[in-house]
């Protein structure tokens, strides 16, 4: 009796967390409301069968239970033809009703509408990218081994259908209402997955060939971009967003993005020119980019110069340095308005660059043994000697100042860093300086750092 009951309470359970559960689709934001109805028939189909047998079962118990003043007696019926008959029917018919209708909607997300727009989706731990084909409607070449600082894509300079294709290094998207677009999804690395939940599409990007999907937003808005493919310890971080907008709003947003051709036209950067405009940074940074703890300026020497840019740009658009309790960061804004434009960054960040990296002196303690494996998780991205990745977008670690480490993770954790829209990587920053539950660890962290 106890199991029948049991299975009765399973069953009411169930389907009151089915009725009553605040856990359900997201809005649907395009075309593919028939994959909706394919799960509901399949919910309804299992649900079915699972209340039935789960109550004939309770039923079975119940009713053929043992009982004291009464012998039990069992008939051996080694077939049933009819019972097999009938089992058979209402299991084809189960299984087809759920297979069936999936297979009709694939046909239909295979077939891509003629006309229907186009852009690619490059995904690479941890990150995403994006490209339109420019004004002669053709894909340029791309080549994974031509990928660099200077040609993140890969793309073929020979190719001349690539110098109008546009290039958008960004994790941001933007796509037209209401017109049909197929994603093509290239992989720099590993086996990604591109996923838009309010769209109802999902398709994995496979190392070494192009896959797609395709779909059509209905509803202006920003949506998520999730890769739900395990790609390695930043999975959960992969995030993107497609912008969907009227047709006057995605024209304005297009023709505010770069070409192949004007990314290789871009002058090649001058050191003599950075060291120059380089005299405001070293009156808090140090002739030498030594940095300067008692003006809480970071030591620059020995960074990257594609890690330099990117802050200096930041501190223009406000990405860094606006948040109210970010001191340090605010003295930093204004000073990076002195650089008149991107070609000025790429001065200053190159002749950082060419400087010979200056020695650190360690100013806190921690336990190194226990940072070192605290680091592991950091060091998937900043290089296990903590030697910086342009691949993950991932800054030189080792040589840098310890209590400027520890400033930045705290300023992750406590929300102060990373939580800008236009911030690329710092959300995932914020979310993996998390396991570092107190001050002791990020201690421990930046004293191995300390030894690198």
């Amino acid at each position: 009796m106890v199991l029948a009951i049991i299975l009765i309470l399973l069953v009411v359970g169930s389907i009151l967390f089915h009725f009553l559960s605040p856990w359900w689709f997201t809005p649907l934001a395009s075309n593919w409301g028939n994959i909706d109805d394919t799960v509901n028939l399949t919910f309804w189909v299992t649900g079915i069968v699972f209340v039935l047998v789960n109550l004939f079962m309770a039923y079975a118990i119940i009713r053929y239970r043992h009982r004291k003043d009464q012998k039990s007696q069992a008939d051996y019926e080694p077939e049933n033809k009819k019972l097999e008959t009938w089992l058979t029917v209402i299991t084809t018919i189960g299984v087809v009703a759920m297979l069936a209708p999936g297979l009709f909607v694939w046909a239909d997300f295979v077939t891509v509408p003629e006309g229907a727009d186009e852009f690619e989706a490059v995904g690479q731990q941890w990150q995403w990218s994006f490209r339109l084909a420019g004004a002669d409607g053709k894909w340029g070449k791309t080549d994974i081994r031509k990928v660099s600082v200077e040609n993140p894509f890969g793309m073929d300079a020979n190719d001349p259908h690539g110098q109008d294709d546009i290039l958008i290094n960004s994790n941001e998207i933007h796509l037209p209402v209401d017109r049909p677009v197929k994603a093509l999804l290239r992989s720099k690395d590993v086996l990604h997955n591109f996923a838009v939940p309010q769209f109802r599409v999902k398709m994995d990007l496979v190392p070494g060939m192009v896959s797609y999907l395709w779909f059509t937003p209905t509803q202006t808005g920003t949506y998520e971009i999730m890769c739900e493919e395990l790609c390695g310890i930043g999975h959960h971080t992969m995030r993107g967003r497609v912008v969907v907008d009227e047709a006057d709003d995605y024209q304005a947003w297009l023709s505010q993005q770069p070409t192949f051709a004007e990314l290789s036209a871009k002058a090649v950067a001058n050191v003599a020119a950075g060291q120059a405009q380089y005299a405001v940074c070293a009156a808090c940074h140090g002739q030498k980019a030594e940095g300067n703890v008692a003006l809480n300026a970071p030591k620059l020497s020995g960074q990257q110069s594609w890690y330099v840019a990117r802050q200096l740009k930041y501190y223009k658009q406000g990405v860094r340095g606006a948040h109210e309790q970010d001191i340090y960061g605010k003295q930093m804004a204004p000073m990076a308005m002195v650089l008149a434009n991107d070609q000025a960054i790429d001065n200053v960040a190159a002749y950082i660059a060419s400087l010979p990296e200056q020695p650190v002196t360690a100013t806190l303690t921690g336990d190194a043994k226990r940072g070192k494996s605290l680091y592991v998780t950091c060091g998937s991205c900043h290089g296990r000697d903590g030697e910086g990745s342009f691949g993950t977008g991932s800054p030189k670690l080792r040589g840098q100042q310890d209590w400027y480490l520890s400033r930045q993770l705290n300023n992750y954790k406590d929300g102060i860093r990373g939580k800008h829209p236009n911030d690329l990587y710092g959300p995932q920053m914020a979310m993996m300086a998390r396991i570092l539950k107190d001050d002791t660890a990020v201690n421990d962290v930046v004293a191995y750092i300390n030894s690198l």
